[in-house]
């Protein structure tokens, strides 16, 4: 494994690289960082494959973006970062878990054309406004007022976590508040059917983060795509059911393993 950095959009970004082969980005959750993608990436490069893994501007040891990104911002972002690492100029394998699910589905639909297949992996990309996610979102800008009043901090610690429990944003400082309300609002619901490229969808049975029936209407949308259900697993396959996540990832790749390639070139020769 080696770990490089680079400046892409006037941000430093640090990104970890490990094996040879035919390129397979990975694009982490909120909250997370390419180091708890290690023992992932380091079984999918044993498979022949060169996988690299960054840390999402904003997260791991990248800089922060300087405004509020949206996710149309990461998609560009990854753009960028792809025309700049070689091995990425030409076709590649996407994998997205999460927040990283949502905006490699975007980058997809828009570049479709650098991509061989995507893995959406418990993907946020189903943002329905319901009526809980209205109030988390009203909620969270009307607190913001009230920064000046004694006690705040406190208050905004307690209220997100023993009231709202599951938001992000207590979590979260500075402008990545901001971008994590922009990431929160966008849903991709009416423009999966767009997406062309061949697409593996792997969700955990028991996933209390992102609801199973989004892996469904996901599915349905995507065309080109294929549903894969883990039993029993949550929402962090990566690190709770790893061997399983690579299995399944593994036997979705559309090359042929590299010792039936070898076979395949003795047979010709």
């Amino acid at each position: 494994m080696t770990e490089e950095q680079i400046l892409i959009k006037g941000l430093k970004v640090n990104y970890k690289v490990f094996g040879e082969g035919k390129p397979f980005l990975i694009l982490h959750g909120w909250r997370s960082n390419s180091d708890r993608w290690q023992k992932t990436a380091e079984l999918i490069a044993q498979k022949n494959l060169k996988v690299i893994v960054p840390d999402l501007p904003g997260f791991g040891k990248s800089q922060e973006p300087e405004s509020a990104w949206s996710i149309d911002n990461y998609v560009e972002w990854l753009s960028e970062f792809s025309q700049n690492i070689p091995e990425l100029n030409k076709d590649f394998y996407l994998l997205g878990h999460s927040f990283g699910g949502t905006f490699a589905a975007k980058f997809t639909i828009k570049y479709n054309q650098k991509i061989e297949k995507l893995f959406l992996v418990a993907a946020s990309c189903i943002r329905l406004k319901t009526p809980s996610k209205r109030f988390i979102y009203n909620v969270s800008r009307i607190i913001k007022l009230f920064y000046f009043f004694p006690f705040y901090e406190i208050f905004r610690k307690y209220f997100y976590k023993f009231i709202l429990r599951k938001s992000d944003y207590l979590y979260v400082s500075g402008i990545m508040k901001e971008i994590y309300l922009k990431v929160i609002a966008d849903d991709l619901s009416q423009k999966l059917v767009s997406l062309r490229a061949p697409t593996v969808i792997i969700w955990g049975e028991k996933d209390d983060l992102t609801p199973i029936e989004h892996a469904y209407i996901i599915h349905k949308k995507i065309s080109d795509s294929k549903l894969i259900i883990i039993p029993s697993a949550g929402h962090n396959l990566h690190s709770k059911n790893t061997d399983i996540l690579v299995q399944e990832i593994m036997e979705n790749l559309s090359v042929a393993p590299y010792h039936d390639q070898l076979l395949s070139l003795k047979n010709i020769i």
